[in-house]
């Protein structure tokens, strides 16, 4: 069955820089968007950041400047780089598919000093 699993994240201090990782498998990865969302306690899932199979890219206004999305073909891999992060950062960030909208379990991303 298709599977997105994400990992990398931890606890950073404020203007800091962390990387997510989402390994996708049975997605066909080739032609899907991949998106990363975040969701902190009491507030709605947000869109983060997309990346299309042509690796054309979209963000939030939120990180725009800060966070990069980037992919691999041959490694069936989305990374999230995120800099300069904020305490309002903090969240929990999936990665998810457009083609099947599957869901990973998450990896927490704390920003405190």
């Amino acid at each position: 069955q298709a599977q997105l699993v994400e990992s990398g994240g931890g606890l950073v201090q404020p203007g800091g820089s962390l990387t997510l990782t989402c390994v996708a498998s049975r997605i066909a990865f080739s032609i899907n968007t991949i998106n990363w969302y975040r969701q902190a306690p009491g507030n709605e899932r947000e869109l983060v950041a997309s990346i299309a199979p042509s690796s054309s890219t979209s963000y939030s206004d939120s990180v725009k400047g800060r966070f990069a999305i980037y992919r691999d073909h041959t490694k069936d891999t989305v990374w999230l780089q995120m800099s300069s992060l904020k305490p309002d950062d903090t969240a929990m960030y999936y990665c998810n598919d457009r083609l099947y909208g599957t869901w990973g379990h998450g990896t927490q991303v704390t920003v405190s000093s």
